[in-house]
């Protein structure tokens, strides 16, 4: 495979996660009547929108489209979480822990990306590894939301 179509199959995988992630906050969203998770869940998605916006302009100057799909394990993920909803509800603590397990995903596909053999410009890298830091933040808010209502 040529260096430059790894480095798009990269960021169209690092464009995925954060689709997952839209979508996964979306479901969230929808499935609370708490003004405050609804606004933080909000937050979550205009983040990775913002990601996905920086990450697809990296795929166009790479001569490559837009990505706009999903990852396959996101998709039966979701799947499994709707069901799961119909037998053990909608509270806070299913919420966050659902939420963190997303979050999990998405550090492992960036941390894969940025350990990854393809070659790429140290401005990509920086940008991913931003990404990345800032995914740690709120993975890390998540994790303390789903720890407070545990308690």
């Amino acid at each position: 495979m040529l260096q430059e179509e790894k480095l798009v199959t990269l960021l169209s995988d690092l464009v995925k996660i954060n689709n997952d992630r839209i979508e996964g906050y979306t479901s969230a969203k929808a499935a609370t009547e708490d003004q405050d998770i609804k606004a933080l869940f909000q937050h979550m998605i205009n983040d990775s929108e913002k990601y996905v916006t920086e990450l697809n302009k990296l795929l166009v100057a790479q001569g490559a489209d837009v990505e706009a799909d999903t990852t396959i394990s996101g998709k039966l993920y979701r799947t499994w979480m709707a069901i799961k909803t119909i037998f053990t509800g909608t509270d806070r603590y299913t919420l966050f822990s659902s939420c963190e397990y997303r979050e999990d995903a998405v550090q492992r596909a960036y941390a894969d990306a940025l350990g990854s053999d393809t070659p790429m410009p140290y401005s990509v890298r920086e940008l991913i590894a931003r990404q990345q830091a800032n995914l740690k933040e709120a993975h890390n808010t998540i994790k303390s939301y789903r720890d407070v209502v545990s308690q």
